[in-house]
């Protein structure tokens, strides 16, 4: 575990250290292209690792893990939210320059790895996922929802509900950060054109498990998965209002930011104050987000690295003064962590060989009566107390000759003795030895007969060696047609639900369609019928309308015959009573005469007038006209 975070004053460069631009590629993208380039051909296939919403990873099969790749793939593309700064995404291939490409060497090739990644950012000391997909409603849109810290069964710090996306390449994970980072909040103040209003915190978990005997599949035990993780932190920048001239939410967001930075301050305080003067006073980490997040890092488990920015401006000169002495500070702080000390001496399976021979190599020697003096420790100190007391071999008096002849008789007599226990360990070792050599002629035997054991144990071995291969072939074997069996089951499964709904749907399809077609015959039967009715009626109408337009017709010629009989009888009273008939003009010509019509037929005055007896000031025409509209009767 290690944690490597950026410090320093608003302005001073802490964004572009842990990005970079295009050709000089900061912390971020190196870290991501030399993570991928170790572990390149070690990678496992995508969803075999998957978290356990617990801060830790667990083991899927590949039918599981089959299911998830088709299960993602056939997921319909969530609408994405539309950021208000539009920036191009630039190519991860622009920020590292492939002659500075490097790895690690110290990666087992018998493992498997896996590579997760998550961002999120600490704004108003309150915990938002940078890379959750929520569906954007544009007319109630929704404010992201924060998230809470808790701590998992190996007391480690982690946020809870955070999404972790998992990463094959270095281009994708430089995406899924570039992702991120869009919805990160920044502002423009008056030191900062695009300042950085909260911390942004990219962590990349690698997860490692062994492979099994033959090297083909991962070991189905989580206890032994090994998560290891890198958070790379951009602190907001601390600044002061008087020069800021914040307000609004920019003055809430300035005090957040300095209180969070004032509490990690505090904790590193007291942690170099504890180690310094000895006391166990409470590191104030739930005092902030930021420090309670990482609160195990600065309790020793894992590595802690700051990278301090510095501002060379003038108008910073204070800032980057308590920044300076901040980082001094922290140059003291140390932290012990557990070290685990290896056992010197044999192994613990040569330890109890070892043990055990001894023990039977003493029982041997008692049974054959030889003393056990290295065993006994009641025998070694009765030799000790045995040996003559030294005397005083303090000198006083130069002329003193009684000191020096003591001591040296005491000591030729502890020489003495020691000739004898010398003679006696001789015989002991002679005797040992003949002990040994017949224990050695009986071994020799033993050893022939343990060897003719041994060879057909070998072969017996190398049976059931052949045995066992043929049943890890046959059981892997198994395992595959299991493994084919189960994703063809579960895939004939699929097939069949989909044949049950697409066979409903046609069931409901036809019956859709039958009641369209019964309802279209019925329709067709009322139109006809409709259309026989108007028919009918339209028939009769038409014949009643006839009907009676022929007696409407008959009516008027029948008014007609008998105002032309009123018409006649007046004519002939009128001209039996001595009406005078008109002059005859001149006979013209036959163009003069076909002029004169027409202009008779366009104007009736023009014709000769001749005028009733019984009016004189009206002509003929005018009273057979006034007749025939039924005004008077002409007398």
């Amino acid at each position: 575990m290690s944690l490597l975070f950026t410090y320093g004053v608003t302005g001073s460069g802490k964004t572009f250290t842990m990005t970079g631009s295009p050709g000089e590629g900061g912390l971020l993208p190196r870290s991501l292209d030399m993570l991928f380039n170790s572990i390149g051909p070690s990678q496992a296939k995508r969803f075999v690792f998957k978290p356990d919403e617990k801060n830790g990873m667990e083991i899927q099969n590949q039918v599981e893990a089959l299911l998830e790749r088709q299960k993602r793939d056939s997921q319909p593309p969530v609408p994405k939210t539309p950021s208000s700064r539009q920036k191009a995404d630039p190519e991860f291939a622009d920020m590292i320059n492939p002659a500075e490409a490097c790895k690690s060497d110290s990666i087992d090739e018998d493992c498997c790895y896996s590579v997760f990644v998550s961002y999120i950012e600490i704004y108003n000391n309150y915990i938002y996922d940078l890379l959750e997909d929520a569906p954007f409603d544009p007319i109630r849109p929704k404010p992201p929802q924060s998230k809470i810290l808790r701590e998992d069964q190996n007391h480690n710090m982690y946020v809870a509900g955070c999404t972790e996306v998992e990463v094959k390449s270095t281009e994708e994970a430089f995406e899924v950060f570039w992702k991120g980072q869009k919805k990160r909040r920044i502002a423009n103040t008056q030191l900062n054109r695009e300042s950085s209003r909260s911390h942004s915190v990219f962590t990349v978990k690698l997860a490692q498990a062994p492979l099994d005997a033959d090297g083909d599949h991962i070991l189905q035990d989580k206890s032994q998965v090994n998560v290891s993780q890198l958070c790379l932190v951009d602190l907001a920048g601390s600044e002061r209002t008087s020069r800021t001239r914040a307000e609004g939410s920019r003055l809430r967001e300035a005090g957040n930011i300095n209180q969070s930075l004032m509490t990690l301050r505090t904790c590193m305080e007291v942690l170099r104050e504890n180690q310094m003067c000895g006391t166990n006073k409470m590191v104030p980490y739930r005092d902030s987000k930021v420090t309670h997040l990482f609160k195990n890092y600065f309790d020793g488990e894992g590595k802690v690295r700051m990278v301090v920015c510095v501002n060379p401006k003038a108008d910073d000169y204070e800032e980057t003064l308590l920044v300076m002495r901040f980082a001094e500070m922290t140059q003291e702080v140390e932290v012990a962590r557990p070290v685990d000390r290896p056992i010197c001496g044999l192994a613990a399976g040569r330890r109890h060989r070892n043990q055990a021979f001894r023990e039977e190599l003493s029982h041997r020697l008692q049974e054959r009566g030889a003393p056990s003096v290295a065993d006994d420790p009641a025998v070694l100190n009765q030799l000790i107390e045995s040996l003559p007391p030294l005397p005083c071999c303090e000198l006083v008096d130069p002329s003193d000759d009684q000191t020096l002849p003591r001591l040296i008789e005491v000591l030729e007599r502890r020489h003495q003795i020691r000739q004898k226990m010398t003679e006696e360990f001789n015989k002991t070792a002679i005797s040992i030895k003949s002990i040994l050599q017949q224990f050695d002629g009986d071994h020799s035997a033993k050893e022939n007969l343990l060897n003719d054991q041994r060879s057909k144990l070998s072969e017996k071995e190398r049976l059931l060696a052949n045995q066992r291969m043929e049943i890890e072939r046959l059981e892997k074997k198994s395992k595959t047609l299991e493994y084919k069996v189960d994703i063809l089951q579960k895939t004939t499964n699929m097939y069949e639900q989909d044949k049950r709904s697409l066979q409903q749907e046609l069931e409901t399809r036809e019956q859709r369609l039958q009641r369209e077609l019964a309802e279209k015959r019925r329709m067709e039967q009322r139109m006809q019928g409709a259309v026989t009715d108007a028919r009918l009626k339209w028939e009769k109408e038409c014949e009643r309308r006839v009907n009676a337009k022929q007696l409407e017709m008959q009516n008027k010629l029948w008014v007609k015959d008998e105002k032309l009989k009123q018409l006649k009888a007046i004519v002939t009273e009128s001209s039996g009573a001595g009406c005078a008939p008109p002059e005859k003009p001149e006979r013209p010509s036959r163009d003069r005469d076909r002029n004169a019509a027409q202009k008779r037929s366009a104007s009736p005055s023009a014709a000769p007038v001749s005028h009733c007896v019984g009016s004189p000031h009206l002509t003929h025409v005018q009273c057979l006209t006034l007749i025939s509209r039924g005004k008077f009767a002409c007398r």
